[in-house]
Parts: C-alpha cells; structure tokens; sequence
C-alpha cells in the first residue's frame, strides 16, 4: 500500500515540477537536500520562497528543509511530527505525511461546495457530476472508484467526445481504470498517477492516493465549476422565489377558505328566531356548543397559522431582498381579522339568547300546564251550576223548604266568592302567556273567554235566584239551627280542603335552595295547622250527629240529607282522606326537588372550583408570556427552546380546560343559569384560553423569524443581544413596539445622526417609510431587527444574480434555452425559460432569452 501511495505522489509532484523543467525519480531520496521540496512549493504556490542553500552539508540540507516547511506552516497548515532532520534523514514515512499535507493545503483545501470541508466538498462535486451515470454511486474515496466507471463518467461529464460511456462494461475494471488514465494523460494533461492492476487488486485502495488524483480532475475541470457556481447562485435565487410564490398561493387558498367559513357561520349566529318548543331550542344550543367544541377551536388554530404563514413571508421576503406581499382585495390579514371580529360579535349573547328562551319557554309550559289545572278544577266545580241556578223548586217549596233554599243559596254564594280567586287566579295566567307570546295562545284564550263567560253568567243567575228567594223569605220558618251551624261551618271548611287539595297539587319552578327550601318552610307551616283542622272536621260531624240524635230523639222524620248544604259528613270525610294522602306526596315532590337543588348547588361549586383555578392560571400565563417576551435572556435558540418547553406546558394544561367544559355542560343540561361562587364564566374562560394559544405561538414565530433573520444575515448572537437591549431600553411600556419618538431616540443611542435639523429629519423619514410602511406609527422588534441586519450584513442582488446567468451564458448578453437546461435542474430550468422574456438586442439570435430584465424582476414585484 506505501508503494502504491508513493507512485501516486511521484506522479503528482512531477505533474508541476515539470514545468519547472525537473523531475523526480525517488521521493524519499530526492526530497532529501530540501532543493526541490522547495521548488514544488514555488511552483504550486506562484511564490517566491528564500534563497536556497548550496551546500551539501548536512546542515545546509536541514535548513532548506526548514525552510519548505516555514512556509507550509504560514499557510496555516500544522505540521505535527514533521521535522526537517527525518526529511534529511530520507524517512519515507514522514517524507509520504509531508507530501499528503502539501497535496492537502494546495490541491485539495480550496475546493469547497456549498460551505463544506475540503473533503467533504470534493466528495460532493463528485457525487453531483456522475450522479446521471448509471452504475456509479460515489460514496467514498476507495472502494467507489474501483470498477474505474466514475473516473470515466467525471471525463464524459465535462468532456463527452473523448469517451464512449455507454460501451464500458462493469465487470471489466481494469479496460475502465486504464482507459480513464489514458485519455486524461492525453488530453487533459492529468499524468497516469495511478496503476489499474493496484487498484483492481487492493481490496480497499487508498484513500489518499485516489483523493490526489481526484484533485487534478477538479482543477482541470475548475472553469466548468465556475459555471456550477453561477448555476448554484441561480438556484438558490431561483428556489427562493419559488417557495415564496408557494407561500402566497397557500396564504391565499387558507385565507379564501377561512373567509367563506366565517362568511357561512355569521348569519347562523345571526339568526335569532325562537322555537316553539323547549326540545327545538335545546337542540340549538347543542348545535352552538358542538360549534363552539368542535368546529370553532380549528378555525382559531387556522387563523392564528395564517397571521404566522404571513408574518414568515414578509420576513423572508424581507430577508431576500423582495417587495412585501400584497394579499388579494379583501384578503389581509386585516381582513381576516374584520371578519373574525364580526363572528365573534355575532357569536356574543348567542348562548345567552338560546338560554333565556329555553328559560322563558319552560316557564311558558309551566305556566300552561298551571292554567289547564286550575281551568280543570274550576270547569269541574261550574258543572251543572247554571242548571241548578235556574231551577224553579221554589215555587212549590213549603216555606221550611225554601228557608232551606234561602241558606243553600247564600252557602253556594260563599261558594262562589270564594272562587271568584280562582277565576282571577286562571285569567292573570292566561295574560301572562299572552305577554310571553305562548304559542297556543289561541286556545288558551278561548277557554279563558268561555270560563269568564260562564263565570259572568254564574254571577248573574245568582243574583236573580237569590231575588226571587228573598222575595219569599217572609214567608219562611227559621231553620234548624244545627243544620244551618252545619251547613256553614262545613261550607268554608271543605272550600278550605279544595283549597289545600289545590295547593298540595300545584305546580312548583325553583331555581335555588332557597326557593326550594322556602316551599318546604311553607309546606311545613301548612302541615302544622293540620291538627286544628281535624278537630274542626270533628266538630263539624259532632254537630251533625247531634242533629241526627235530637231529630231521632224526637222522633222527627229528617229527608235523609241536609236541606242546607251538599256537603255530606261523606264528602268531608273523603276529601279530608284525600288531603291526608296529598300530604305525603306533597313532601315527597318538595323533598325530591330539594335533593335536585342540593345537586345543583355541587355542579356550581364544583365549576367553580375548577374556573376559579383555571382562570387566574390563564391570566398568569399571559402575564408570563408577556415578561418572557420582553426579556428574551439567553441565545434564541436556548428562548425558543423555553418557549416551545413553556408552550408544551401550556398545551399539557388543555384536560383541564376539557375538564371545566365537561362540568359546564353539566350545568347547562341542568338548566342553572348562575352561579354566585365565581366570577369565571365558561366564555371568559374559552376566549382566554385560545388568547394565551394564540400569544404564545405568536411569541415563537417572533423568535424563529428572529432566528431566521439571524442565520440569512450572519448576524451574531452578541448582535442580537445589543439589538434586543437597545429596543427594550427604550420600550418604556414593555408593548413591544416602540413610537416614533421612542424609536428616534433608539437610533440615536446607535449612533444615527437624525438630530432633529432638515438632514437629520430626512434621514428618519427615510427609515421610518422602511420600518413602517403602513403608517402606523409603531415599530415592532420584528422591524427594528430587519432594518438593524440590512444596514450592517449584505444580501443577494439582482446584480449578482445578472452576474451568474452572464457566466452560463459564455459572456453573452442573452442566454438559450438549451443552455439552462444543460446548466440548472429541470424544475428550474422551465421555471426560467417560462418566464424570460426574448432577447431584443441587436445580437439576438432565435430563441435568444433576456436574462437581465429577469434578474431585475426577481426583486421587484411578485405576480400574486
């Protein structure tokens, strides 16, 4: 393998030292005295080293070889282990390291594509050159070359009449490795610093000797580098363009889509027509809370992603020296943000509408139901009234007999007054639904009209009965006391069990514990009269038996009944039943409502145990992110790090945030429309949880451009540090913007001189009209560092750019199509030729393209 190295350095030192007219025969041996060391390093250097020394000392010899090597070393190469007396001495080992280390510095070390090492580099323009061949796959300095393909696909690449590529055979390396050597010695003067039959038989060839002669083919081949440089230059602009076009076209699409998303949800929010019912309202609100769950929180990530996709482009556009992006008519960002605002105002008291009507037409069932009941037992009582109003017994009635009509009828006119609440009671109800616009209202009316009627009619009837038997009053006897005390006593005492059976019946709608817990204090006090009203009941059949004992005591025939009154000892007894019966299931409804509040009040404090943790938690955040935001210590990297690490953080919180909307679902299928333990509300909740999203992924990018910026413009982290410093120094307010005045004062602390005279306020408006195009009279941190990198870092320009085609083109003013095709990759080759207008100069020649007024246009304004 040393023999194979030496031949290979052999031929590379003879390859310059024969311009010098010598050459070498042994490396190690003619090396030795340091003469022709030093000539080699003249030759290959183009400079002139100090005068040798003569002699043939062994001193003389040393200090020529010190010599070589000083000069090595100022090329800033270092030599370890190297020392002129093993030169002198003739060691090959060190005599190989030294000639390895001159093929390094001045052969190899220049080459660089695309900022890599030397090596690296030259592995990289070899793997680009042959990458069309088929069977050549560069991967390394050794076992790659062995078949001898990719030396001959490197000659046919920059040179294809001097080889037939296509008739080379794989399995014949040794035909390959000559072949190659041969036309390069002959035509390209690359001298045959290889041996074919070496390298076929080494199973792993050195590294070294092959990177040598690799070298020579890049240096013969460096004017078609030249052109690959300029073609890269293109590529890189070109690619630029390109993805900025992509990033207007996505802008545009997302933009479009969000727009006709807010335009087709608006006018449902809008939408504020009630249902009739409870269940279509019910099913309103569900639609609103899956928009509010569902289809809301991606419109709020799209919208956010939009506002950074655009502050990205700008920076880009900024960074590469492009006119800012100008969205379609009714596209900006400041558009988005119109018509996301309407939403939002269009979405505000939504939630509230839909709850009070599902409030008002629960009540309005409530209330219906109440109106039926009471409408029921009032037509129940009024049956058969009218009939017996008009009934002429009196006529043929004794006189005891109609003294006995005379009290039935005052005992039914209590009757009647006493109702007279009732019908009161039905009427203000029935004008209640009306004033809350009940649906049914029509029936609900109509049967209140008939029942005022009737109740009009019952009042008339009564008044004309009650005349035709005052008429005959004189004629009356009086009539047994103890029926008529009966007859009295038990007329409010039963109207007094209607009452409570009605009480006991009716309907409740509470809210709170309190309401719930004051029916049950008045349920209470009811149940404590029950007592009093059993020994009124007593007495009352106390006084009934009592007649009965006196009529048969006096052997008086009594008809069967009480002549004053309907209401049999039976009745009372029934009814009084039927009131011991409601009791219990008066306290069962209360008792179950009572359990139904008690569970209520746990879902309000439960939801605010919950908001009054996850609210102050959000306000913290935001209030963090705004402190970070303004402090920014460390690198950018080492804040964006914490950022994404705080964001993460932010992100892990979210079951939380699912949490709480679980639990005020449960509140709202509860149907609880407040809540005194917390001043959180689920709204103010969700709009502070997506602000704190939207904060912090507007922070990052704020940092990635900031990064971005940086890496384009080679500005260093102690740079933006300053920078940083300076702007928050003078963001008294920590807005993260500075004002005119403000910024003025910034620029001066720099170094700026925009003192306030005609000059000086020149040169700020100069800045401001850069930092600030759209005259809003802040200037973001974003701005500041732009205008801070363009002023002290260079960028692309559309005269580099002109300067680049100029090469591929041979020099000339135009350029063909068929030439970027054969020096730029497809893509971008048709990107060209579809944009480059033809070339109207007097040199034009069919199909010539102008170059120059596409390069211009590159920086100037974008199609979209």
């Amino acid at each position: 393998m040393e023999a194979f190295i030496k031949e290979t350095f052999t031929a590379w030192c003879n390859s310059h030292l024969r311009k010098a007219g010598t050459q070498i025969e042994n490396i190690d041996e003619d090396f030795r005295d340091g003469l022709k060391l030093m000539l080699l390093l003249e030759v290959i250097s183009g400079e002139r080293l100090p005068k040798p020394e003569r002699g043939k000392m062994r001193v003389h010899k040393i200090n020529n070889v010190n010599k070589a090597l000083d000069f090595i070393a100022s090329k800033g190469v270092k030599l370890v282990s190297i020392g002129a007396e093993e030169i002198v001495d003739g060691n090959a080992k060190m005599t190989l390291g030294m000639i390895w280390t001159i093929i390094l510095r001045f052969a190899i070390q220049d080459i660089s594509v695309e900022e890599t090492s030397a090596k690296e580099g030259l592995l990289l323009w070899c793997q680009r050159k042959t990458a069309p061949y088929k069977n050549v796959n560069v991967q390394n300095f050794h076992i790659s070359w062995k078949d001898g393909l990719a030396f001959n696909a490197l000659i046919h690449r920059h040179r294809p009449e001097l080889i037939e590529y296509d008739k080379l055979r794989k399995d014949d390396p040794v035909t390959n490795l000559n072949n190659a050597f041969e036309v390069a010695e002959k035509y390209l003067d690359i001298p045959k610093m290889l041996d074919a039959e070496d390298i076929v038989n080494t199973a792993r060839p050195d590294e070294k000797a092959i990177m040598t002669y690799v070298s020579s083919f890049y240096h013969a081949f460096s004017g078609a580098q030249k052109a690959e440089t300029a073609a890269n230059r293109i590529c890189k602009v070109l690619a630029v363009n390109q993805e900025n076009e992509h990033l207007m076209e996505d802008y545009e699409r997302l933009a479009s889509d969000l727009l006709e998303w807010i335009r087709r949800t608006i006018p449902w929010l809008e939408d504020r027509v009630p249902q009739k019912t409870i269940q279509e309202m019910q099913q309103k609100l569900e639609d609103f809370r899956d928009y509010r769950r569902v289809h809301k929180p991606p419109k709020v990530q799209e919208k956010c992603q939009l506002e950074i996709n655009f502050n990205t482009l700008q920076t880009k556009l900024r960074l590469s020296n492009r006119p800012a992006f100008m969205p379609s008519e009714g596209k900006m960002v400041s558009d988005i943000n119109n018509g996301w605002q309407h939403l939002e105002q269009a979405e505000k008291g939504y939630e509230e509408w839909l709850l009070n009507e599902i409030r008002r037409l629960e009540r309005l069932d409530h209330l219906a139901e109440k109106f039926r009941q009471k409408a029921s037992i009032h037509e129940a009582w009024t049956d058969g009234k009218e009939a017996m109003l008009k009934h002429r017994d009196y006529e043929t009635a004794t006189l005891s007999d109609i003294k006995a009509l005379i009290r039935k009828h005052e005992a039914f006119e209590s009757d009647l007054a006493a109702h007279q609440d009732r019908v009161e009671q039905i009427a203000a109800i029935a004008q209640e639904l009306n004033e809350l616009d009940y649906y049914d209202s029509h029936n609900v009316n109509t049967r209140c009209q008939k029942i005022c009627d009737q109740w009009d009619a019952l009042g008339s009837l009564t008044h004309s009965r009650r005349e035709a038997l005052e008429k005959t009053e004189k004629q009356l006897e009086t009539i047994d006391q103890l029926h008529l005390e009966y007859a009295k006593r038990a007329a409010p005492f039963n109207n007094w069990m209607e009452s409570a059976m009605e009480d006991l019946q009716d309907m409740f709608i509470v809210h709170t514990i309190e309401e719930i817990e004051g029916l049950i204090s008045a349920h209470d006090q009811f149940k404590s009269t029950l007592p009093d009203a059993d020994r009124e009941r007593e007495a009352i059949l106390a006084i009934h038996k009592e007649a009965q004992r006196i009529a048969e005591s006096n052997h008086i025939k009594l008809s069967g009944s009480n002549p004053y009154t309907t209401v049999t000892p039976q009745i009372i007894n029934s009814k009084w039943e039927k009131v011991q019966q409601l009791v219990p299931k008066r306290d069962h409804a209360l008792l179950e409502e009572q359990s139904k509040q008690q569970s209520n009040e746990h879902l309000r404090r439960q939801f605010a145990s919950q908001a009054n943790i996850v609210g102050p938690w959000i306000q913290t955040k935001m209030e963090e992110i705004g402190r970070i935001s303004i402090e920014m210590n460390g690198t950018l990297e080492d804040q964006l790090s914490h950022l994404k690490q705080y964001e993460r953080s932010i992100v892990d919180y979210k079951p939380n945030l699912d949490l709480l909307e679980q639990q005020h679902q449960l509140i709202q299928e509860a149907l609880i429309f407040d809540n005194k333990h917390t001043n959180y509300t689920m709204e103010h909740i969700r709009v502070g949880w997506e602000q704190l999203l939207t904060t912090i992924a507007r922070t990052i990018n704020e940092v990635e451009n900031q990064i971005l910026t940086r890496d384009a413009k080679g500005i260093s982290q102690e740079q933006m540090q300053e920078f940083r410093a300076s702007f928050n120094h003078f963001d008294k307010d920590h807005g993260g913007a500075l004002g005119p005045e403000e910024f003025k004062a910034c620029l001066i602390s720099l170094g700026y001189d925009v003192e306030n005279d005609r000059q000086g306020d020149a040169e700020f408006n100069r800045i401001m009209s850069v930092v600030d195009p759209n005259h809003s009279g802040l200037v973001t941190f974003q701005a500041f560092i732009d205008f801070m990198s363009r002023e002290t870092t260079d960028t692309d320009t559309a005269d580099q750019v002109i300067a680049s085609f100029k090469v591929l083109a041979g020099d000339k003013n135009f350029i063909t199509a068929e030439e970027l095709r054969r020096e730029l990759p497809p893509d971008q080759a048709e990107y060209c030729i579809a944009r480059m207008a033809p070339y109207q100069g007097p040199d034009a020649v069919p199909g010539a393209l102008d170059y120059k007024s596409f390069s211009t246009a590159l920086y100037g304004e974008s199609d979209l």
